[in-house]
């Protein structure tokens, strides 16, 4: 079947975070390896333009959080929702592929319905942690949700979505990553590192960083010898964390880096991170990390009515037996019975918790036992999650919704048909059951 198709196979792809752009850029290989007629276009980022996308913006460069700084950028959004539309109109892609960013994707998925394009969300927002209400809009605007952690597929699909799980694509991300073995070396002969992780977004950055330089300060008085590495998604950060650092007048021996992610992981003895997917990297590094999210008191009162999980980390998701249903909905508390249960200690909070992050980062420099069985926790846990394959997946099952791929065997008959097809609208299923 996909030697007959000789026609181009246009795709349009918004995705607006930084990681999503780095999956999105492997999605589309995937696309192009499984079917090389697929053109993709849109909103992304350097990877996805990297990867051969003509890109309408970079829209990792609005990567904005919370409803205040949404707002202020709504008119450049409304523009970009407009001209998803026209372009929709005039040009008419085959397939509409989100990738997180759910603000603006809820639009982009909108246009694309009173076009008749088919949806697919690719690394979908965490509706079920936060606002399980918003199902109502995957059920109504998506046709398939490609879903990166085994435990959310079920959900969706009880909630009237049509969902498969495919794998997170952060693992496919990782194991192509190829390490500057100079550079460790070169770091690993100046001692034992911490590796702190603010974010990806600049807000997330700002926020971050005053408990993070605190908590390495604390841990400098106890472990005099142990040295720290900031490690920056931009330049425009790293500024940020020089000029605070020199602002403070901080005592440390740390230093700044951009672009050096990985191998700043690599490198460390154990992490201080803000919460995001870079979680997933640190489980695959198994890394003792500290998780940390600065918030203020209101929005702390507000996430407190909406959060329907006990942990904001995904991998103590990933590590709880049933996380979508938990029993206590209480955040992390490191004296309470419960702290065991999974690997990485988080903070949530508007509150200083420099002294709590700092004791189990000292823990781990200090106690050797503490540190390899809290690694050897983590290399259980990636060994039964972090599969590689997420893109590869997700491509066969969109090329295969477009009918340019026959059905993987072993979802022949158990997926009902998309929205977008003659008369699915009468398909009864275990998953699926009301009108499209």
């Amino acid at each position: 079947m996909t030697g007959q198709r000789t026609e181009t196979i246009r795709i349009f792809f918004s995705a607006g975070e930084p990681s999503g752009d780095i999956h999105g850029s492997n999605l589309i290989r995937q696309l192009q390896a499984q079917c090389p007629q697929v053109e993709a276009v849109g909103f992304g980022g350097p990877r996805m333009q990297q990867a051969g996308a003509q890109l309408h913006t970079d829209l990792t460069r609005l990567a904005v959080m919370w409803f205040g700084r949404a707002l202020w950028h709504l008119p450049t959004f409304g523009n970009l929702v407009s001209w998803a539309d026209r372009y929709f109109r005039h040009h008419r892609p085959q397939a509409v592929v989100l990738v997180d960013y759910p603000g603006l994707n809820w639009w982009i998925a909108r246009r694309a319905k009173v076009h008749g394009i088919p949806v697919f969300y690719y690394a979908p927002p965490q509706i079920w942690a936060w606002g399980r209400w918003r199902v109502r809009k995957m059920r109504r605007l998506v046709d398939l949700v490609l879903c990166g952690l085994p435990f959310e597929t079920s959900w969706f699909q009880q909630h009237g979505c049509r969902a498969v799980y495919v794998g997170h694509p952060f693992f496919d991300e990782l194991p192509q990553q190829k390490l500057d073995h100079g550079f460790l070396q070169a770091m690993q002969a100046q001692g034992r590192w911490v590796t702190i992780l603010p974010g990806s977004r600049m807000q997330e950055v700002e926020a971050n960083l005053p408990a993070f330089f605190k908590t390495a300060s604390l841990v400098h008085q106890a472990v005099p010898g142990v040295r720290f590495a900031v490690a920056c998604y931009r330049a425009d950060q790293a500024e940020l964390a020089r000029r605070r650092i020199a602002a403070a007048q901080l005592p440390l021996p740390i230093q700044v880096y951009v672009g050096r992610t990985p191998e700043l992981i690599a490198l460390a003895d154990c992490c201080l991170a803000c919460s995001g997917s870079v979680s997933l990297e640190l489980l695959y590094r198994a890394k003792p990390t500290v998780i940390h999210y600065a918030i203020r008191p209101l929005a702390y009162r507000v996430q407190e009515y909406f959060r329907k999980v006990q942990y904001i980390t995904l991998v103590n998701l990933l590590a709880m037996e049933e996380p979508l249903s938990p029993q206590d909905l209480s955040a992390y508390d490191p004296t309470g019975p419960t702290a065991d249960r999974v690997p990485f200690p988080e903070y949530l909070t508007y509150q200083d918790k420099s002294a709590s992050m700092a004791g189990h980062l000292v823990e781990w420099l200090t106690q050797e036992e503490r540190r390899l069985a809290c690694i050897r926790r983590l290399e259980e846990l990636r060994a039964a999650v972090a599969q590689p394959g997420a893109a590869c997946q997700a491509a066969h099952y969109i090329l295969q919704n477009l009918g340019v791929l026959p059905p993987l065997k072993q979802e022949q008959g158990i997926i009902p048909p998309p929205h977008f097809q003659a008369g699915s609208h009468r398909v009864q299923s275990p998953y699926f059951s009301r009108e499209s």
